[in-house]
């Protein structure tokens, strides 16, 4: 089954994560199919808290990936973020 999850990177106690699309049976940090976005839970000042390709996420979606729950809260996040610019503009 191909899931859309996280990829942790970053140093110790400096957590960074990728959301990545893989197959369920490859470890963690193991191989991906393709990297979506990034997703940042310590960032301060100007730093992204999350980056995110919601084009692609439908896309995989639509082929039958599935979610995890954190990935899934976050998408909601992106959309959101995606849609205030365009609600002041």
């Amino acid at each position: 089954m191909v899931k859309i999850r996280l990829t942790r990177g970053g140093a110790k106690k400096r957590p960074f994560y990728h959301i990545i699309v893989t197959d369920s049976r490859n470890p963690r940090d193991g191989r991906n199919i393709e990297r979506l976005g990034y997703y940042n839970p310590v960032a301060t000042g100007g730093e992204k808290r999350i980056e995110l390709d919601t084009e692609r996420v439908k896309h995989w979606v639509g082929t039958g990936a599935q979610l995890t729950d954190k990935v899934a809260t976050l998408y909601k996040e992106a959309l959101k973020g995606a849609d205030a610019p365009a609600a002041k503009a």
